[in-house]
C-alpha cells in the first residue's frame, strides 16, 4: 500500500479497491458498471478516457523525477541499431548495412563518453543537474545510460511500447526507468528539463526528435540550448538545412540552432562554454 504523505482519517482509494473486490458474487457486482472507475481497466483504456491517460503518463514520471530532485537533463537521441564496437550488427539486412552499422559503432563509444562527461558534471551538482536521459533502449541509448553507470551516476530511460517490444537496457537506473504508450507525452519528458540535446546517427525516430527540438527552439517555445549533431559526414549527407535556408522556407540563421561535432570532447566543450562550466579532470569510469 502506498504510504500516505499527509495524515488523514479518510480512506484511500487502494483500501476501497481491496474492499470492493471482496464484495459478494452477484450479478450486480459482476457488472462492469459496479467497478470503481479508476480500477476498471476497460474504462481506463477506452477511447473516451484518452485525455486522462495523457495526464497520467505525464504525471507519473513527473512525480518520480521530482522526488529524486532532478532539475535538468542531458538528452541523448540516436539509433537503436548502432552496435557496440566488436559486437555484430544485429539489425543489418544486407552486407552494405552490416558494413555501415559496424562502422557507425564509433558513435556508441562517443555517446558513452559524452554521457561520462555529463555525469561527471552532474556528480559535482549532487546529481540534480545534467542527468543523462535516453530512450532507454539499445544502441546509442544503451551507450548513454552505460556512460552514466560508468561514473556511478543515475540515468533516466524513457521507453515506449512498440510492436516488437523494446526492453529497457540494463544500464538505466531502475527507479528512473519509465514506459510510455504515447509518443507525445514521452517527448514532453525528453525536453521539459533538457539543458543539452545530443543527436547521434539514427533513423526516423531520431530525425523526428531532432526536428521537434529545432521547431520548439525556432518558434520560441523552448529556450535555446546546445543542440549537438554527432557525425558531420553522416548528417551533411542525410539532411541539407542550408538548402531550406536558400529556398527561403527557414531563416538564414536557423542552421545556427545546432552544432555539428564528431567527438564527445568537442561536443562537451560547446556545452561547457555555453553554461560557463568549470573544466574538470579526465572522468574515471568503472572498468567493464
Amino acid at each position: 500500500m502506498t504510504k500516505r504523505r499527509h495524515p488523514t482519517s479518510l480512506r484511500t482509494s487502494s483500501e476501497d479497491i481491496a474492499v470492493s473486490r471482496k464484495a459478494p458474487d452477484t450479478p450486480q457486482t459482476r457488472s462492469a458498471a459496479y467497478r470503481l472507475a479508476f480500477a476498471d481497466d476497460e474504462f481506463m483504456t477506452s477511447e473516451d478516457t484518452r485525455g486522462v491517460r495523457f495526464q497520467l503518463e505525464y504525471l507519473k514520471p513527473e512525480f518520480r523525477l521530482r522526488e529524486h530532485g532532478i532539475l535538468s537533463t542531458v538528452v541523448l537521441f540516436g539509433g537503436a541499431r548502432i552496435p557496440e564496437p566488436g559486437k555484430p550488427a544485429w539489425a543489418a539486412k544486407n552486407e552494405a548495412q552490416k558494413k555501415n552499422l559496424e562502422a557507425a559503432s564509433v558513435f556508441y563509444e562517443e555517446a558513452r563518453r559524452f554521457a561520462q562527461l555529463a555525469s561527471q558534471t552532474s556528480a559535482s551538482l549532487d546529481y540534480k543537474e545534467f542527468v543523462v536521459v535516453t530512450g532507454g533502449g539499445p544502441g546509442v541509448m544503451e551507450a548513454g545510460n552505460r556512460g552514466a553507470a560508468d561514473m556511478g551516476a543515475p540515468s533516466i530511460g524513457l521507453n515506449i511500447v512498440l510492436p516488437h517490444e523494446q526492453a529497457p537496457n540494463l544500464y538505466v537506473t531502475p527507479d528512473l526507468s519509465f514506459n510510455f504508450h504515447y509518443f507525445a507525452t514521452r517527448k514532453i519528458h525528453f525536453l521539459i528539463r533538457a539543458k543539452v540535446v545530443a543527436v547521434f546517427p539514427g533513423g526516423f525516430g531520431t530525425l523526428d526528435e531532432f526536428f521537434e527540438t529545432l521547431t520548439l527552439i525556432q518558434t520560441g517555445r523552448m529556450e535555446k540550448v546546445p543542440v549537438l549533431l554527432f557525425g558531420k559526414h553522416f548528417w551533411t549527407k542525410v539532411i541539407n538545412l542550408e538548402a531550406l535556408a536558400e529556398a527561403g522556407t527557414i531563416s538564414p540563421t536557423d542552421p545556427d540552432l545546432f552544432s555539428l561535432v564528431d567527438s564527445a570532447d568537442e561536443g562537451w566543450d560547446i556545452v561547457r562554454q555555453f553554461y560557463n562550466l568549470p573544466i574538470m579532470g579526465e572522468p574515471v569510469g568503472q572498468a567493464d
